[in-house]
Parts: C-alpha cells; structure tokens; sequence
C-alpha cells in the first residue's frame, strides 16, 4: 500500500514578483539592506516613481516610501521636477572616491596634457546606470565652464557628446530603451561608431562646444568617455572634427593602462 505525498500549496505571487526575484542580490542577511540595494538597482535605469518602485522590487509602497525618505535624506537618493526618485548626489560623491584606479592614475597625466596642448578643460566620464559621473578633471585656463561639469557631478545620459560616446557601443536593446526622450536618437550614435568621436554644441550652457571619445578597457569594452570642453570660440562649431584625433591617442594610452 502506497501512501500518497502531501501536495504542498502554491504560493501565491504578485506582478510584481519576477521583477523583484531578478533583481534580488544574494542575501546578505540584513533586510534592509537587500531592500535597499533593490530600490538602487532599479533606479540604476533611471527615475522612477513611489508606485513604479513597489512594483519593480515587490515591496509595498510603505515600505518604499520610508526607505526612500530615509536615504533621501542622506543624498542618495533625490528626486526630479516630476517628484520621481533618482539617485542622488553622494553617490556621485562616492563613486568618485571609489574610482582612484589604474585608469584615474593615467587620467591624472592625460587631462592635465591635453588641457595645456589645447586650452580647454578635459574630463574623464563613468556611466552609472542613467547618468554619467565626471570622475576626473582638468579645467582649462579661463575656460568658464559651469559648476555642472565639476568632478563629483552626475548628469543624465540625455544629452551630451559624452553620453553619446558612452551609449553608441551598448547593445541595441539599451541604445533603445536609453535614446527615449534624448537630444540625439540612434542615428546619431550611428554615426558616432563610424567616427569614432562625438561633439556637442550649447549643451548645458550657450556658447560650449565639446568633443569625445570612448576609453576602451578589457575586450575593447567602453568604461569611460574622455571628453574636451570649451568655449566655442576655441572649440570651433565641428570640435569633433578639430579635436577628434588627439582625443582618440589620448582614450588609446588610457585604454593601454587597463589591459
């Protein structure tokens, strides 16, 4: 006589629930945390809104809203003009500190060189999730350029010669979901590929033109955009074009430093 095995009963899921287990990191036995860790991996995408946390990550909206005001407080998160929560600014602070690598190092000498060769005021850019992190700097002479572009600082990947050199070499689907509600489109970062450089004009402050290039590390793999910026009386209108080489030598010697 055989004796049947007990069914054990479905658990019921919410929506939310595939979301919150692809997303879920590896537990680190402190819930909060985790919780937290899921608000930030989805907000690496971009902004999102109260309801759109909770249903991404499968935590309810009270939960959501009070870890949310929590690390809003602590500026790491922030919200934008329509009220939806995005990373804030002290992780644009950290990650800078987090980021004296081999690549920094070579920076260091790098920016300083093509400031001095050009007049102009050179960075080096990170991509964090949404938004590009200025990890490095070198501010030409009497260049002006807006307290923005400063080190520390994250933009959006929205507009920008260098959001453009970070993006042009993802994958499609990201180019895709990322061009939504940019200043440039897929023909743009087409053509950004066939050159090589990306240039910008009066993006962030009239009268600034700016030129960049990707930094390639391990497998030809974009993990920095070296970018020039000016005036446009020294940028010329075609920076790309009048700056485009001497950024490319410099991104190669970067990029040497990482393989």
């Amino acid at each position: 006589m055989t004796t049947a095995t007990p069914q054990t009963a479905a658990i019921p899921q919410t929506a939310a629930a595939p979301a919150a287990a692809a997303l879920l990191p590896p537990d680190s036995g402190v819930g909060v945390l985790d919780k937290t860790s899921l608000l930030f991996a989805v907000l690496a995408r971009g902004p999102a809104s109260l309801r759109a946390l909770s249903e991404a990550t499968g935590l309810s909206r009270a939960t959501v809203y009070r870890l949310a005001l929590a690390l809003e407080r602590l500026r790491l998160l922030s919200r934008d003009a329509g009220g939806r929560f995005l990373l804030g600014p002290r992780l644009g602070e950290l990650a800078v500190e987090s980021c004296r690598d081999r690549l920094l190092q070579g920076a260091e000498h790098e920016l300083a060189d093509l400031r001095v060769r050009t007049g102009a005021s050179a960075r080096l850019y990170r991509r964090h999730g949404g938004q590009r992190i200025c990890v490095a700097t070198a501010e030409g002479p009497g260049t002006g350029r807006p307290a923005r572009s400063a080190e520390g600082v994250a933009l959006p990947m929205k507009a920008g010669a260098g959001a453009q050199v970070l993006l042009a070499w993802e994958e499609p689907e990201e180019i895709t979901r990322s061009i939504r509600g940019a200043g440039f489109g897929a023909v743009t970062l087409t053509r950004v590929r066939q050159q090589g450089w990306a240039q910008s004009l009066g993006v962030g402050e009239l009268g600034f033109g700016a030129a960049a290039v990707p930094v390639r590390g391990v497998a030809g793999r974009v993990v920095a955009a070296l970018v020039l910026d000016g005036p446009i009386t020294l940028m010329s209108r075609s920076p790309g074009r009048r700056y485009g080489g001497l950024l490319i030598d410099a991104a190669a010697r970067l990029g040497a430093v990482l393989t």
